[in-house]
C-alpha cells in the first residue's frame, strides 16, 4: 500500500512539473494596428517589442490566465506553420477558415476585420449596397481575401503588391475605391502614402479574428485561456482596449 501511494505521489509531482515547465509559444504577423512592432521592423523576438489591438487583448488574457508564454512576430506563413505542427504553439490575429479549423482550438474573437470600401478625401461616391460598386474601379491588394472575393464576384478590381500605395492611387484618380480593412486601411494610407481623411463609403462584411492554439495543447492551458477571455469580455476590459484603437 505504501509503495502504491509513493508511486501515485511521484506521478502527480511529475505531472505538476511538466505543466509548470510548459511555455505557450505564440506568433503573430505585422498587420497594423492589430499587431505590429514598436520600431516598425517586420519581425520581433520579444513581447515588449510587439503592440497593437489584438496584441493588447492577447497579453491581457494571458496575464489573467497566469501562463508562461513568449510572443514573436514573424511573417504569417512561418507562424502558421509552427502553430499547426506543434502542441503548445499558437498564432493570432487570424481568421477561422475551413482549411485552418481542424488544426486549432479557437480563443476569441479578439477583434474583427471590417471589409471596407474607401474613397478619396472629399469624394461624393455613395453606396447603399455592394452591388452599387460595380460601376467603379476598385484598388486591391494582390492575394488578399477581400480582393479575391471582389474579383470572384465580377467587380472591376486593379490589385497591386503594395497595399498602402492604393491610397495614393485614390487621390491621383487612378482608382475610384479601395478595398481594405476599416482600421488597417487608414493606417496604411498615412504610413505608405501620407494620405489622411479617406472617406469610409461602405462596410460590406466582417471577419472575426482569433488566437488559434494547436489542438493538442494541454487541456488545462486551453481551459485557462478560454476562461480568461470570458473574464476579459465580462469585465469590459476587451471593449476598453478596442476603443483605444478607435474600434
Amino acid at each position: 500500500m505504501k509503495g502504491k501511494f509513493g508511486l501515485t505521489m511521484a506521478l502527480m509531482l511529475t505531472a505538476g512539473c511538466t505543466t509548470a515547465a510548459e511555455e505557450l509559444r505564440i506568433y503573430t504577423e505585422q498587420y497594423p494596428p492589430y499587431n505590429m512592432t514598436t520600431n516598425g521592423q517586420p519581425f520581433a523576438h520579444s513581447e515588449a517589442d510587439i503592440t497593437g489591438l489584438c496584441t493588447d487583448v492577447v497579453k491581457a488574457l494571458l496575464g489573467k490566465a497566469e501562463l508562461d508564454y513568449s510572443i514573436k512576430l514573424r511573417d504569417l506563413s512561418y507562424g502558421l506553420n509552427r502553430a499547426e505542427r506543434h502542441p503548445d504553439h499558437a498564432i493570432y490575429c487570424v481568421s477561422k477558415t475551413e482549411d485552418r479549423a481542424p488544426f486549432f482550438d479557437w480563443v476569441g474573437p479578439l477583434s474583427s476585420i471590417e471589409w471596407t470600401l474607401f474613397a478619396k478625401p472629399g469624394s461624393s461616391i455613395e453606396l447603399n449596397t455592394l452591388d452599387d460598386a460595380h460601376r467603379y474601379q476598385i484598388g486591391g491588394y494582390k492575394g488578399d481575401v477581400m480582393t479575391n472575393f471582389l474579383i470572384d464576384k465580377g467587380f472591376d478590381v486593379s490589385s497591386i503588391s503594395n497595399n498602402g500605395l492604393n491610397a495614393r492611387r485614390l487621390v491621383q484618380d487612378q482608382i475610384d475605391l479601395w478595398v481594405a480593412d476599416g482600421l488597417a486601411g487608414p493606417y496604411l494610407a498615412a504610413d505608405a502614402s501620407d494620405v489622411t481623411g479617406l472617406e469610409r463609403v461602405l462596410v460590406f462584411r466582417e471577419t472575426p479574428m482569433y488566437l488559434a492554439v494547436h489542438k493538442d495543447t494541454a487541456p488545462e492551458i486551453l481551459q485557462a485561456l478560454n476562461k480568461s477571455y470570458q473574464a476579459l469580455v465580462e469585465s469590459g476590459e476587451k471593449e476598453t482596449i478596442s476603443r483605444s484603437y478607435g474600434f
